[in-house]
């Protein structure tokens, strides 16, 4: 949060009157409560409607109904002749609080992207270093699962082992591994065939 955020929440609690504690009767402040947002609120829907397409519709028919009756009606009638200063001065008029209003409601829009942009900085950092984090952790993972031994290394030495064993068995002699059958099939050793 900025500075300027803290700043006016700060102000607003200590304006404000808290809605948990009960008002002291006997306390009355001398100047009436003066909200310093209020003014700014107005000046952004006054801002807000001047840039709207109803808003230039409206001092169209105006300056167009005004300068028609002052132009086209009797004499006795008219209440600002051809040079129209007063047109002149009313649209002076409007400009000039226009103005001031649409800066107004500039600087506090300016300010608002601040604290947005500061907050947007900030999660990109916490986002960054989240993804930095989990590329650590994914790296981890990658190389404790390269040292891990898989299905298809186990069956590979496995079977190596089976090609083993029979190799030495077929080398230590036919007869072993005949008695050995023979015990479990509830014969006696039986010697070798000659060939």
């Amino acid at each position: 949060m900025s500075a300027v955020a803290r700043e006016s929440t700060s102000a607003d609690k200590r304006r404000r009157p808290r809605l948990d504690q009960p008002r002291d009767p006997g306390r009355r402040p001398l100047l009436p409560a003066y909200d310093p947002e209020a003014f700014g609120r107005f000046s952004e829907r006054i801002a807000r409607f001047l840039g709207t397409g109803r808003f230039l519709v409206y001092m169209t028919a105006t300056v167009i109904v005004w300068i028609g009756w002052n132009i086209f009606v009797p004499p006795a009638l008219r209440f600002d002749e051809y040079p129209f200063i007063f047109l002149t001065l009313a649209l002076s008029l409007q400009a000039s609080y226009a103005a001031p209003l649409i800066l107004l409601a500039q600087n506090r829009q300016d300010d608002r992207d601040r604290v947005n942009l500061e907050q947007d900085r900030a999660r990109n950092e916490r986002n960054i270093a989240d993804t930095e984090y989990l590329t650590r952790e994914v790296a981890a993972l990658r190389i404790a699962l390269g040292e891990v031994a898989t299905r298809d290394f186990l069956r590979s030495e496995l079977q190596s082992m089976l090609k083993e064993l029979d190799e030495r068995r077929e080398t230590d002699g036919w007869l072993m591994g005949r008695e050995v059958t023979d015990a479990h099939l509830g014969r006696g050793p039986r010697p070798p065939e000659s060939e």
